[in-house]
């Protein structure tokens, strides 16, 4: 492999993962498990809070 190829895919790498971090993430975030069973706790609690006061 001759110095100019090397060169050019070093360039194009660097250039692949810096737009890969500019890149929007379609992935949602990592919630843990304790963390949605409280988010769940939270919400039942609110629901019943509603439909107390009706």
């Amino acid at each position: 492999m001759n110095r100019r190829k090397k060169s050019n895919q070093i360039l194009k790498a660097r250039s692949k993962k810096a737009n890969n971090k500019l890149s929007p993430k379609s992935k949602p975030k990592y919630i843990s498990k304790a963390e949605r069973e409280k988010l769940a706790v939270d919400s039942l609690q609110s629901l019943n809070s509603i439909y107390e006061e009706s």
